[in-house]
């Protein structure tokens, strides 16, 4: 049976406490976890910035974007 691909990678990231308690702050507000948080925030401004490719599964389905 072939291995499946894992899709996601894992790092330490150090952060100032100010900053790590803004960041749990809003994922409360948003109701995400803080990882889900951050892996939100990274994803908006790869986006916002053009550096992200458009996902094959969004093109596939036809979804629009707010590009």
């Amino acid at each position: 049976m072939p291995k499946k691909e894992n899709t996601t990678k894992s790092f330490v990231l150090r952060v100032d406490a100010a900053t790590m308690d803004a960041i749990e702050k809003w994922a409360a507000d948003e109701l995400r976890s803080t990882n889900g948080q951050l892996q939100w925030i990274i994803n908006e401004a790869l986006r916002k910035s053009g550096r992200l490719k458009k996902s094959k599964r969004k093109k596939d389905e036809g979804e629009e974007t707010d590009d």
